[in-house]
């Protein structure tokens, strides 16, 4: 690659909230007051029920939305403060991977990997990144290859690769192997890891499988919009405890 790997962004959360109306005058609690920081490198799992607020605060990191109050600090900006250009530009140093793939149909895995950072200037040859991407998600030789010819944790390959291609020091990945079956998804969850040691990325993951979860060094449940448990994981927690300490933790 061209450019230096990342050191890893810090993120740094101070009474974020964010509220949503539900029809009339009533509102939900997206995100309530939350305080959270999350170190350079971190690997951090998000977990809660639908509707706990896991999608809205990785939204709110990755300034997709914005926050009713509160500040966001990432990678050395002040998200919350940030306005067009600028916003758009702190955007492009977050690498985004959802439960859908949202890939083009009509576009070849090279080109939907290049997709992102078509219409800009790089210092990189972005067919050349696009090809390492690639390999490095275990995709070599099928740079040519349509969606419709890929399975679904291809697909996702394909979708980390994108994500990837502007040397992001923060990835946001919302249930990232939620379509896909458990062993696929273990080669996906093996694959974000070893990017993650790699590049020395912070990832932070949104995911409702504690087996997920627990290849994470850190666990924040949510519900209803608030943090109500950060769990340590760095010690290699297995699945079943996860589990039970969710469970426990209701």
């Amino acid at each position: 690659m061209a450019d230096a790997a990342p050191a890893g962004a810090a993120v740094e959360l101070r009474g974020v909230s964010k509220r949503y109306g539900v029809g009339g005058t009533r509102t939900v609690a997206a995100a309530d007051n939350i305080d959270l920081d999350v170190p350079s490198g971190a690997f951090v799992a998000l977990s809660g029920a639908s509707g706990s607020g896991k999608s809205t605060l990785l939204h709110l990191i990755g300034a997709i939305d914005r926050p009713d109050s509160g500040t966001i600090v990432s990678n050395g900006h002040r998200v919350t403060d940030l306005r067009t250009g600028a916003l758009a530009a702190y955007r492009r140093t977050v690498g985004f991977v959802f439960q859908a793939y949202h890939l083009l149909p009509a576009l070849t895995a090279l080109d939907n990997v290049i997709a992102p950072v078509l219409p800009y200037r790089t210092s990189f040859s972005k067919q050349e990144r696009a090809r390492e991407l690639l390999a490095a998600v275990g995709l070599a030789g099928r740079e040519q290859s349509l969606p419709a010819r890929l399975s679904g944790g291809e697909q996702q390959r394909v979708a980390i690769a994108r994500a990837l291609i502007n040397s992001p020091a923060l990835l946001l990945a919302d249930e990232p192997t939620g379509n896909l079956d458990s062993a696929t998804a273990n080669e996906i969850l093996d694959l974000i890891a070893t990017l993650r040691s790699d590049r020395a990325m912070t990832i932070i993951m949104a995911t409702h499988d504690p087996q997920v979860a627990a290849g994470c060094e850190r666990l924040i449940r949510l519900r209803d919009g608030a943090i109500v448990d950060d769990i340590d994981l760095s010690g290699g927690t297995p699945a079943d405890a996860v589990l039970r300490r969710v469970g426990q933790l209701g």
